[in-house]
C-alpha cells in the first residue's frame, strides 16, 4: 500500500502558474499538449528548452574595485624625462 501511494505522488506533479498565481497538479502520465496550459486562466507556462551554445568569455573582478583589465582607448601625453628627445637624437648625432 504505501509503495503505490509513493509512485502516485512521484507521478502527480505541482504546478504554480505565475500569471494569476494559482497552483494546480497535473499527472505526468498523461501530460498532452492540452496540458500546457494553465486551467485557471489558460497562459501556456511550458516554456521551450533551449539548447546551451558553446562560448569562450573572460571574467574577472568588479571594473569599479580592479580596472587592469579594461583599455583605456583615451591618447596618453608622453612625458619626458629629459630636455632632449631620445627618439630624435639618432638623427642629429649621425
Amino acid at each position: 500500500m504505501r509503495g503505490n501511494l509513493i509512485e502516485l505522488t512521484l507521478l502527480v506533479q505541482t504546478f504554480a502558474c505565475k500569471k494569476c498565481k494559482k497552483c494546480f497538479r497535473k499527472d505526468a502520465r498523461e501530460f498532452e499538449d492540452c496540458d500546457e496550459y494553465c486551467p485557471h486562466c489558460d497562459n501556456h507556462f511550458v516554456l521551450d528548452a533551449l539548447s546551451p551554445t558553446p562560448a569562450l568569455q573572460v571574467e574577472g573582478e568588479d571594473a569599479r574595485k580592479d580596472s587592469r583589465m579594461l583599455k583605456d582607448d583615451r591618447l596618453r601625453i608622453e612625458q619626458q624625462r629629459t630636455i632632449f628627445d631620445v627618439r630624435e637624437a639618432a638623427d642629429r648625432l649621425g
